[in-house]
């Protein structure tokens, strides 16, 4: 039997479009979080069309105080770029991450997956749990996965309120080497990088590592409170004075 592809069928009425535009955008200014075209449709009646919606917006906010922005694949609104002075002393809440946890998290950024003994490796410094945890208890590092390897080490990256948070669309986006020099990033793990031959691609290694982790067994250990294979019980000394 052939099957028959349907072809979704939007609204031409003038006045049906302009009342589903102003759906999409009341959904997606009430919203807390990005929401894909797939979010959107599932609140809307039928004949409409969230992809044009969502671009006629974009292009309708280009210019206004807040933008429709696409970020980790998803859309939300934000306040335009240039005005967000307005808001620092209302939303800004710095929260402080020890030199250990901007190092670790930029390694994971860079290397995922990549397990605890890796990042160890890379800082030339052992690691305590607790660093792992932060990044976590941020929202910003989650377990991928074990490796299928001796010890079946966990394997760690990014999330996606990590991209959210930075404002960038996928981890290939991610800012290269010399920006993070200047941001201060790198400076204990420069002569690592050197030695690997520069920075490496996480998109690839991600892609690379499809098959060679298992994440069922991640999420094992996770709900019963273990953060890793044998190679992770290392007592760390004091990281954060490490110069």
């Amino acid at each position: 039997m052939m099957q028959e592809t349907e072809e979704k069928q939007f609204t031409t009425d003038p006045e049906q479009i302009m009342q589903h535009r102003r759906m999409v955008e009341a959904i997606l200014f009430a919203s807390e979080n990005p929401l894909s075209e797939a979010d959107i449709a599932e609140r809307l009646p039928e004949g409409v069309d969230v992809e044009a919606h969502i671009a006629d917006l974009a292009q309708a906010y280009s210019t206004a105080g807040v933008n429709l922005v696409r970020v980790a694949g998803k859309y939300m609104f934000r306040t335009a770029e240039d005005l967000s002075f307005l808001l620092r002393r209302e939303v800004d809440e710095p929260r402080k991450l020890s030199r250990a946890a901007v190092e670790t998290m930029a390694i994971i950024a860079y290397h995922q997956p990549v397990t605890r003994a890796e990042i160890e490796e890379i800082r030339g410094v052992s690691i305590s749990k607790g660093t792992l945890d932060v990044l976590m208890e941020a929202g910003w590092a989650r377990m991928m996965g074990r490796k299928r390897t001796p010890g079946r080490p966990v394997t760690y990256g990014t999330t996606e309120e990590f991209l959210v948070h930075f404002g960038i669309e996928s981890i290939k986006d991610l800012p290269g080497v010399q920006e993070l020099k200047a941001a201060g990033l790198l400076d204990s793990v420069d002569v690592a990088l050197e030695k690997m031959g520069g920075m490496p691609n996480p998109a690839k290694a991600i892609e690379e590592a499809d098959g060679q982790i298992d994440l069922e067994d991640a999420i094992a250990a996770s709900e019963r409170g273990v953060g890793g294979a044998p190679e992770a019980k290392v007592e760390a000394p004091a990281e954060d004075n490490m110069a």
